[in-house]
Order: C-alpha cells, then sequence, then structure tokens
C-alpha cells in the first residue's frame, strides 16, 4: 500500500511531471483511449458473464442487457465518464471497477503518499487538484489516510524478534489538540541495530509524559513480545531519570550507555558563552579517547582544570561519567561513534518533524500515530536495503 518515497526522488518526478504538457488535445485523446479502452474490458466481461454476443439466441443464458448507466471514476489524467453495461436481474458489476467507489486506486495511493510526505489534508487536496482536473476534499483525504489504521494497529502488536545488538531509546513530542488547549504529548521511541547491520524503528508509544511508569509499560510491552534482551549488548539513552528506573527494572542486565551529545549539552549551560569553545574542546576529549584508560585521565583533566571555574558542570559529567564510558566495552573502535550518542534515533525524530512540520497540531492521536508509522514504515525499508558498513565488515 504504502509508496517508497523519499522526498529526493518524489521532487525529481514532480518535476517531469511539471514539464510534460497534460493539456490541450493530448490530454483529451488520452482521455477517450483509456475510456474505450475500459469500456471494451467491461463489454467483454458481460458476454463472459451472459455467455452470447449481442443479438444472439440461446436458451442457455445467465441474463439479458439491460441497456447502461453513467459512471464517473477519477484517474490520473482526470475525470472519465464511462457508460457501464446494465442486465436484466441487475447481477453483473465489471471488475475493472470497485464497488461503490469513484476513484481508481492508484489515485489513493497518490493521495497518501502526499500525506505519507507531511503535505495537510487541506495542502495535499489543493496540490492535487491541477494534477487530476478534479478537486479532491480535505475529507476525502482524510478518509483516505485512515486506511493505514490497520497498518499502524498491526505494527504495534506484530511479535519482535530479539535480534538487536544495540538498543536506542528516546522520546520525541509532538503537538496534540486537546479539549482545552494545544498539547505536547512525547511518542516513546525505540530503535535497534541488528548484529547485521540494519537499522529499525521497532516501535513508537504515545504518552502522557516520559515518567517510569509511562516507560515501563513500554518497555514491558517490547519485552513481551520477543526483545528479552538476550542478544543486546548496549542500551543507549539521553539520560532521562524516567527511563533508566524503568531500564533498571526491565532490562537490570544490560549495560547502559548516556549520550554524550545531550551530556555536553548539559554541561555547557553551565558554563558562560565566553568559554563554550574551551570546555566543549576539553570535554570532546573525553569520548574521542583511543581507549577508555585515555579517556578517564582526559576526565580528571577536565575536572582538575574546570572544577574550581565550574564546579556545577564538573558535577553534571562526573554524576554520570560510569555510564558516559560504557562504549569502551564494545571492542570493534569502529562502531563507537555510532553508539556513544541517541544520533541515530534523533535523524529519525528529525525526519518525523520535518514531515509533520507542515501539517502543525494534529487533530488526534490516531493522526499522529498514522503519519509517524508511514515515516518509520519508509525508513525502515529504506534501511532494510542498506545495512550499516561498519557492522558487517569482519575483523
Amino acid at each position: 500500500m504504502l509508496h517508497k518515497a523519499t522526498v529526493r526522488n518524489v521532487n525529481r518526478a514532480l518535476k517531469e511531471v511539471n514539464s510534460f504538457q497534460w493539456e490541450g488535445e493530448f490530454k483529451l485523446k488520452a482521455k477517450e483511449a483509456l475510456k474505450k479502452i475500459l469500456e471494451d474490458r467491461m463489454g467483454e466481461e458481460l458476454v463472459q458473464y451472459i455467455g452470447v454476443e449481442s443479438y444472439q439466441r440461446d436458451d442457455k443464458r445467465s441474463d439479458y442487457r439491460n441497456g447502461s448507466w453513467t459512471r464517473h471514476l477519477l484517474c490520473e489524467i482526470g475525470d472519465l465518464i464511462l457508460e457501464v453495461p446494465r442486465t436484466r436481474n441487475k447481477g453483473f458489476y465489471p471488475s475493472v471497477l470497485d464497488a461503490y467507489k469513484r476513484r481508481h486506486r492508484s489515485i489513493d495511493k497518490v493521495i497518501l503518499a502526499c500525506f505519507v510526505l507531511g503535505l495537510s489534508t487541506r495542502k495535499a487536496a489543493k496540490v492535487l487538484a491541477p494534477m487530476i482536473g478534479e478537486s479532491i476534499s480535505a475529507s476525502t483525504v482524510s478518509n483516505i489516510a485512515k486506511s493505514l489504521d490497520k497498518e499502524v494497529e498491526k505494527y504495534h502488536n506484530r511479535p519482535l524478534e530479539d535480534k538487536y545488538r544495540f538498543l536506542f531509546l528516546d522520546g520525541v513530542v509532538l503537538k496534540n489538540k486537546g479539549a482545552a488547549k494545544v498539547q505536547r504529548r512525547p511518542l516513546l521511541c525505540a530503535y535497534g541495530i541488528t548484529h547485521k547491520g540494519v537499522c529499525e524503528m521497532i516501535d513508537f508509544h504515545s504518552s502522557q509524559g516520559e515518567s517510569r511508569e509511562a516507560w515501563e509499560g513500554f518497555l514491558n510491552d517490547l519485552y513481551k513480545r520477543g526483545i528479552t534482551g538476550k542478544n543486546c549488548e548496549l542500551i543507549i539513552t539521553d539520560g532521562g531519570k524516567g527511563l533508566h528506573s524503568a531500564l533498571e527494572y526491565v532490562y537490570p542486565k544490560i549495560l547502559k550507555q548516556r549520550c554524550w551529545a545531550h551530556k555536553t549539552r548539559n554541561i555547557l549551560d553551565k558554563v558562560k558563552k565566553k568559554d563554550w569553545d574551551l570546555v566543549k574542546k576539553a570535554v570532546q576529549k573525553i569520548p574521542y579517547a583511543k581507549n577508555r584508560r585515555e579517556a578517564t585521565k582526559a576526565y580528571w583533566d577536565f575536572a582538575d582544570k574546570w572544577r574550581g571555574v565550574y564546579p556545577n558542570a564538573v558535577k553534571c559529567l562526573e554524576t554520570d561519567i560510569e555510564d558516559l564510558l560504557t562504549f569502551f566495552h564494545v571492542k570493534e573502535d569502529r562502531l563507537w561513534s555510532k553508539i556513544r550518542t541517541t544520533n541515530a534515533i534523533e535523524r529519525a525524530f528529525r525526519e518525523v518533524r520535518r514531515r509533520t512540520r507542515p501539517i502543525g497540531v494534529f487533530t488526534n492521536r490516531e493522526s499522529v500515530e498514522r503519519i509517524v508509522f508511514a515515516v518509520f514504515h519508509h525508513l525502515n525499508v529504506n534501511w532494510e536495503n542498506n545495512p550499516l558498513n561498519e557492522f558487517t565488515h569482519k575483523d
């Protein structure tokens, strides 16, 4: 159902479509040709249904022709007015058309692709009107988007394999319409990298907040569906207290790695702007060290130099230094750049924000889940075909 679309190839396709002249006599001829093809096909099906050609007599015929009725079909080149054959007993319906539908399936797919690419229902309707020559209401786009609901449900309930070597856990905040005001609700998300280097957005959960209870419910669901963590070496997080408390309950035996990008920002928040560059350079010597021993030395150099000037900044680092150096336990140093921050899952979040920015505020949770699922689906399809080289390289 979902197109494997990216912004780059869709933009390229739209440029080609826009450069192609559909107007004038060509478009009219194309519509006439398609109309004839469809009507001829319906005529062939009618002969097969009745059992005889027109004006032939046969006592074994199943039904009788009874004129035709007019049917509108919206397709890529505009609105086709078709003459659909009718029978006396009303038992014939051509397979060319889907019963009670007024749009070709390809139009629904185009509309759905526009929604997936981040256009609001109103903007999608406005963009598609000149392309297909007919207006489409925002409610029509919304109803077509609802076809994703079953896919979303399957995604949330599918069995999971315990195949992830590294798990990344984080949340992204999106705006929803509430009863009284706009609410900012986080989506708790799990991203994994398998032992074969395949990345995957495993699942997400709409929550009221990022408390221990919220994360514990989400993690327990992942555990019950198959991710027991027996094959997981490391869980990478942004350092949220609620998440870490939940991890100690659900996955207590798996090593935890706190994100260096988040920690560096927290440290710089406690430093005067004029010293940002110096402090940042000193901090970065720790995660970029060749081994844990050199990283520990770089930490003490930083602490000795800046403790007197910025004690809170040093304390911020000191509190979590053990969890910040966990990634050194992974023997392949080529993987360290991937697992010492939550950048991997943050890149997926940037795609979600980019796709949802034109929409603004979502009307309900279901509309949020549709677009997020669609974004994650396309990312997963792309990642499945392009595993990370660092993980597939053999020592």
